[in-house]
Formats: C-alpha cells, structure tokens, sequence
C-alpha cells in the first residue's frame, strides 16, 4: 500500500518498503498486492494536516490515516478481493463481545497502538485482526528472525510517515512559507523571534533559539501559547512551571467506539499524547460532540489538535480532539 508519491529526497523511500514486502511474500509463499492511495491520502489526511497547522494547532496525521486509508480505503479494496478479514502490525487487540467489538490495549505497554486507533468504529473492527497485539516487540523480532524474514533487524519507523527521517521544519516549508515573529514571555518580554507557529507546538522545547539567559535563571524556555492574530509566540521558563499544566481540557469532535459514550462522571484513564502513562480524568459532555474533561492530576502540555483517547481499563473507549480550554 503506497500513500505517499516519493520525491528525490526521500531517505526511506515506498520502493525499499516494496522490496522488503516482495521478499517476505516470496519466502512466505504469499501472492503480494500492490495498491496506491496517494490521492486519497492528499485529500483525506494530508490537506487537513496542512489547515491545521495553519491554524497554528498540532494535528495528528496517524490517527487519520488508520480511519480513512488503512481502515477504509484499504479494508474496502481487501474485502473486494475476498478476504474476510484483513491484519495489520499494529499492537493493539480486538475482542469480540455480546454487544460488538472493542478495541483492547496491546499487551506491550511500551509499543501499544491503540491511541492511534481510537477513530475506528465496530464495522472496521470486525474486519480487523492485529496478530502482534499480544506479544511484545523482541518476541515479533524473535519470530521473524526465526522464519528467516530479511525484515527481522529493520530499524522500527518512527515520526510521520509522510515525513520519514526528514527534517520537520524543511519539509513544511515546502507547503507552509515562513511567517516570522516575536517570541514573548508570558511576563511580556520579547526575548527572541520565530520564523512562523506552525513550526511550534505547546510544551515545545528544542529549536526556540533562545537561551535560559533571557531570563530570570538558566531554566529552559517552553511554549506555552500562540496568539495567531498577532503571530506572536509565548514561552514560560522551566518545566514545572505552572503554566505547562492544567487540570482541564476541552475535546471536540468525540467518538465512541461502541457508539454511546460512557456515563457522565464515571472515572476513566486518558493519554493527550503516545506513550504517556495513563491519567485518571472523568468527563462532562457539553454541546453533543464536546466535552470538558477533569483529570485528578495536572497533565503536561495539552496541544489543541492533538487527540485525547480514553479508556476504561484496557478497553480504547474513543477519543477526541484537544481544544483551547477556556474557564
């Protein structure tokens, strides 16, 4: 499956993605498909990643992907095919219930993929098996290496997938010029410019340009703000400042896997971002899609446009999208 047109700067490029798939199905005994969803994806995933980050807000590209390409443009073209199923590598599980399918985290904590997957519905579910999701990643490698697979060593794929290893900042010039600005501190002191928000997420701390000199210590500079109207960005110092955190957020956009959402006030987990320890929150629905979640304890950075996913224990109940939270 292709969903990106490679250019000549590519460093990993859908051809050795191609070769390493024909290997594996020529050792396998397995005929290979090959499809492309370029257009698909420009129109579905990669034009709203760019409106997003003109909007100065941090989008996800993978959780949009999973629902409009690999769970539907490619499921569908499977099911033409014949399968009745089809399995990806994501650590994740499924499980089938009186009520339909839910979405269980993968049984290795550290590689779980279900945040990515929190858009799916029960249809595609039930179309779907994840074979990894209940082993862990030296266990894949182990089987593979087992199977002689050429794959068994290759180095996991991490960042955006449209992006590869390439510099982020570089790679959105191309579509996004440069806007420069001030960089503010949130006590009002200009203490460096940027060359545009959309190259800036909150929480950020590499690549500002500014030293802790700027300020009242050596402490590092953080985003905690942009002000798209005045193309201003603001910076707090230090990584336990109060500002970073907060108890609150605003989701819009929610959807519930199973189709209703949980009983308001009922206390569930949450992540604001892959990878982060599950945090206690409950949430209170406001305007149909919406909703204000509380969390027991302060979480670090809330980017609007970034998903918030939630869970009851290991089931993925859904999720939505980070907004401004405003008291």
């Amino acid at each position: 499956m292709k969903n990106w047109e490679d250019d000549d700067s590519e460093i990993c490029s859908s051809a050795n993605d191609y070769n390493d798939a024909l290997e594996v199905c020529e050792i396998l005994g397995l005929p290979l498909h090959s499809v492309n969803f370029s257009n698909e994806y420009w129109d579905k995933v990669f034009a709203h990643f760019l409106e997003e980050y003109k909007a100065g807000r941090t989008p996800n590209p993978d959780v949009l992907c999973n629902r409009e390409i690999k769970f539907k443009a490619f499921l569908d073209y499977a099911l033409q095919l014949g399968v009745s199923k089809i399995a990806t590598g994501h650590y994740a599980n499924v499980k089938e219930t009186p009520s339909g399918f839910q979405l269980l985290k993968g049984i290795d904590r550290n590689k779980d993929q279900s945040y990515f997957l929190y858009m799916l519905s029960k249809k595609p579910l039930s179309k779907s098996t994840f074979p990894i999701g209940k082993i862990k990643k030296q266990e894949v490698r182990k089987l593979a290496k087992k199977a002689g697979l050429p794959i068994a060593e290759k180095k996991d794929s991490t960042g955006i997938c449209f992006i590869g290893e390439r510099n982020f900042r570089q790679f959105i010039e191309r579509y996004l010029p440069e806007q420069p600005g001030d960089i503010v501190s949130n006590e009002g002191k200009k203490v460096g410019t940027h060359n545009g928000l959309m190259y800036y997420t909150i929480g950020q701390r590499k690549g500002l340009g500014i030293g802790g000199g700027h300020g009242k210590s050596n402490l590092p500079w953080y985003v905690i703000e942009k002000i798209m109207d005045k193309n201003i960005l603001i910076v707090c110092q230090g990584n336990d400042h109060p500002l970073l955190y907060s108890n609150i957020i605003t989701a819009s956009q929610l959807h519930w896997i199973s189709g209703a959402a949980p009983d308001e006030g009922k206390q569930l987990a949450a992540k604001i971002r892959y990878r982060q320890k599950d945090k206690i929150c409950r949430i209170e629905p406001v305007n149909g899609d919406s909703a204000i979640i509380y969390f027991d304890e302060p979480v670090f950075a809330a980017a609007p446009g970034q998903s918030v996913v939630l869970y009851d224990g290991e089931i993925c109940l859904g999720g939505g999208i980070i907004e401004p939270y405003v008291n």
